[in-house]
């Protein structure tokens, strides 16, 4: 775990999907999920049939947009209907129609989820669920805080998973609003691939590849071997966004009981930061460019080696032993605007800012499973040790910067630092055991009781004054929920969880805490699940990074209290859907001497919405199958500071999708997103102006197999 900062019958057509779907479950996801295994009849347990829950879960993403299992609120594969919490699934097949290019694309149509709220500002993945920041995981293992971290490629996943609400006490530290857990794509049982080329916008050129194999007869050893090489530029002047991606993975199965799967990818980007921002309270073009040609860079260069290994002992006894090893080094530097005053001038005053980072994570984890009966009670019972090893080097570099006119740039050059405004380096290391019981009585009521204690060492050196601080925290974190199946279709569930953020030394870790009901419907004559819950979130000793001046300050005690109703569904072999709106309102409730007490959190709307609509035409004669999406996306007005003085607009964002099958297995996808070029501040305020993105529209050709 990483500290430093995701019934009723139908029609035939359907039931031989459902039954496609229930057999072609393959090994396509990271969480080599424990499964219910036949009980001893002679210990005097009722027998239960053996279910090989595999991927996400046990769904096939690739081939529907609706999941109906998920491991997002445990390490357990769960039906979705019955876990006591909202949680969203984006599969393979979302992904890919609305063509996806970033994780904020991927998830800014879901319920609950702000992203993408800084604009033009490129540097990280930036979302927020139900008011704040949310960890990201990658196969139930702590990547951290976004916010700081790399941008990942949404190509090297099978699914995205979204929990609403803390997940402390199974993935470890993390804030209340909830988290983003990401699938890795693992070999399969069968022979499969695709190649793919897109070309559009900003001279955007990409290519990819994904396919694997057996490599023995008997499907004991398989192969998986995914890529992407990207060439663009951005859509202001002296950008670009060049990415170099490659992953490999191979699964042994020596017994039907036993898997080991073990993957390598490697991630190179070279890209550019971000616009630099605009004068405040003008209306420039998206493609002005005030920054310095001569410094501005983002780089990544990371390597990552993941093992993933589960054996079933037939008994109801499970074991999982997941690591992953991740080096990685990124940087930046940048020249942005910053003029909090207009002068009444042309020209914008400018800082410098750059960022060297090495990072170096170990993360493992270890855990058992047992599924057993009696009498009309079912019990799942999770019980694992989690460690976590990072360390790394930061070096910050700042000063002022040549003031530039925004009618006529003339630029100036990178900057000359006299060295390093602070310059550190870490050990973290964190250790936590964690438990989880599930008990379902008479197949209705789901009780879940999970309890965690973390273990947290923080040392930190100065290396500019060569003073090391350090400091070590025990924290306990728990969570209870209740589900009750209703009908088959139908269910409600309550649920409390607390959450831990990890700290930082000399200050206490942020706790949050957060009380949820909801209702869910799953209907059985067609692949849909429709969710609406109420939630009442608090987070206490609250320590943020300030946009104006980059500096970590404490503002107390914050509260949202909101709605999310989320629909996806198949209404037939031609329409699906997914659906999305939510209600937040949010309260600094305690800020020390800021006096912005009772004022709303930032980047936090009241409402926000959003729909996706795909209708698929059966081909006929010489014309091939041809599919239209169109979506749109809602976003209401939020303060762009605590102190609630300068708000955002609210705007609206259409995107839309078509693809046509020019023969079988080879098809035409054009993607288009902000098709009407809304343009609007999405931060801005203290001394820059970020506008959202504007029109992109790409054309990709596929070949599967």
């Amino acid at each position: 775990m990483s500290i430093v900062k995701t019934g009723v019958e139908h029609k035939t057509a359907l039931l031989r999907y459902r039954t496609a779907v229930l057999l072609g479950c393959t090994a396509i996801a990271a969480f080599p999920a424990a499964s219910p295994m036949a009980q001893d009849a002679a210990a005097g347990n009722t027998v239960l049939e053996t279910i090989t829950v595999v991927g996400g879960g046990g769904d096939d993403d690739a081939s529907s947009i609706v999941a109906n299992k998920t491991t997002g609120s445990s390490k357990m594969a769960t039906d979705i209907l019955v876990t006591p919490a909202s949680v969203s699934v984006i599969t393979a097949k979302e992904i890919e129609q609305r063509g996806a290019q970033s994780v904020e694309e991927v998830i800014n149509y879901t319920a609950g989820v702000t992203a993408d709220f800084y604009g033009s500002d490129d540097r990280f993945d930036y979302y927020k669920i139900r008011g704040f920041d949310a960890w990201a995981y990658r196969d139930g293992m702590t990547v951290g805080d976004p916010f700081g971290g790399i941008r990942e490629e949404p190509y090297i996943f099978e699914r995205v998973e979204v929990l609403k609400g803390a997940s402390s006490t199974v993935f470890g530290v993390s804030d209340p609003g909830g988290s983003v857990n990401y699938t890795t794509k693992l070999p399969k049982t069968a022979r499969f691939g695709e190649v793919y080329a897109t070309g559009g916008s900003f001279n955007h050129a990409e290519g990819g590849f994904d396919f694997g194999d057996n490599i023995t007869d008997d499907d004991t050893l398989s192969y998986r071997l995914t890529g992407k090489l990207q060439r663009s530029d951005k859509e202001y002047d002296y950008s670009r966004d060049d990415e170099n991606l490659i992953m490999g993975g191979l699964t042994w199965r020596p017994s039907g009981d036993t898997s080991l799967s073990v993957v390598f990818d490697h991630l190179d980007r070279d890209s550019v930061p971000g616009g630099g921002g605009l004068p405040v309270g003008y209306d420039l073009d998206r493609s002005t460019f005030l920054g310095e040609p001569d410094y501005n860079y983002d780089t990544t260069n990371r390597n990552t080696f993941s093992v993933l290994f589960d054996h079933d002992f037939n008994n109801g006894l499970t074991f999982n032993a997941n690591a992953r090893y991740t080096r990685s080094k990124t940087g930046f530097g940048y020249a942005y605007v910053y003029e909090p005053t207009d002068n009444g001038d042309t020209i914008a005053d400018r800082y410098y800012f750059g960022s060297d980072k090495s990072d170096r994570d170990f993360i493992g984890d270890v855990y058992f499973q047992y599924d057993g009966s009696f009498n009309s009670v079912e019990s799942r019972t999770l019980a694992g040790l989690t460690f976590n090893d990072h360390s790394g080097e930061s070096d910050l570099f700042y000063q002022a910067a040549p003031g530039i006119d925004w009618t006529n740039p003339v630029y100036s050059g990178a900057p000359t630092y006299a060295g390093p405004y602070s310059s550190t380096s870490s050990e973290r290391s964190t250790t936590a055991l964690y438990l989880q019981q599930d008990l379902t009585f008479f197949d209705r009521l789901t009780a879940t009781i999970g309890l965690r204690n973390d273990w947290l060492d923080l040392s930190e050196k100065n290396k500019l004054t060569n003073v090391t601080t350090s400091d070590d925290y025990s924290e306990f974190s728990t969570r209870f929920g209740l589900s009750y199946k209703v009908t088959e279709e139908f269910a409600v569930f309550a649920s409390y969880a607390d959450s831990v953020a990890p700290p930082s030394i000399g200050t206490a870790p942020e706790l949050g805490e957060q009380y949820e009901i909801g209702v869910k419907y799953r209907p059985d004559d067609v692949p849909a699940l429709f969710t609406a819950s109420v939630y009442d979130l608090t987070k206490n000793n609250i320590t943020r990074t300030n946009p104006a001046t980059m500096m970590q300050e404490t503002i107390g005690e914050v509260r949202v209290r909101g709605i999310d109703l989320e629909a996806k569904a198949e209404m037939n072999d031609n329409l699906s859907l997914t659906a999305a709106y939510s209600y937040m309102k949010s309260k600094i409730v305690e800020n020390g001497t800021s006096g912005n007490e009772g004022n709303e959190m930032s980047f936090v709307p009241n409402h926000s919405a959003s729909l996706w609509l795909d209708y698929a035409l059966e081909g006929e004669g010489q014309r091939g199958d041809m599919t239209f999406g169109v979506g749109a996306r809602y976003q209401g007005p939020y303060f762009f500071t605590d102190a609630n003085e300068i708000k955002s607009d609210s705007a609206i964002v259409f995107d839309a999708a078509f693809s046509y099958a020019i023969r079988e297995n080879t098809k035409l996808q054009i993607n288009a997103t902000n098709i009407f070029n809304e343009k609007h501040v999405a931060n801005g305020g203290y001394g820059a102006d970020w506008y959202n993105p504007g029109r992109a529209i790409y054309a990709t050709i596929r070949q599967t197999w």
